[in-house]
């Protein structure tokens, strides 16, 4: 159906990445207790999505957003309807040609205002 259309076909997925720093070792003598200091709260987190693009005889595209969360009181924590809305957009005015979507079953993705 894609090759009939001319379209690309495009993949689209998201990921998150917490930013608390990793645990930390540390070398202390039997007997006294170990203290590993780590500064900043660490409560913030980077989401990314995704789309990477294909079409017979063109080169592949990727296209990406990042969306960071620091944390502050009513900032959004995710992805909202309205930044995938923007993202595939975004895509179709970069390609200029018709779009075949493949994704998962995010809730996000299943919204009335897709179909």
């Amino acid at each position: 159906m894609a090759a009939d259309l001319g379209a690309y076909i495009c993949f689209e997925d998201e990921t998150g990445q917490g930013l608390r720093p990793p645990k930390g070792r540390t070398w202390v003598p039997r007997g006294a207790r170990p203290v590993v200091r780590v500064r900043g709260r660490g409560s913030g987190r980077v989401n990314v999505a995704g789309v990477i693009c294909f079409r017979p005889d063109h080169r592949s595209h990727l296209f990406y957003r990042l969306h960071v969360y620091h944390g502050r009181k009513g900032e959004p924590k995710s992805f909202a309807w309205d930044d995938y809305r923007d993202l595939i957009v975004a895509v179709h005015q970069q390609l200029g040609s018709p779009l075949v979507w493949c994704w998962d079953n995010l809730n996000a993705h299943l919204g009335r205002w897709l179909v």
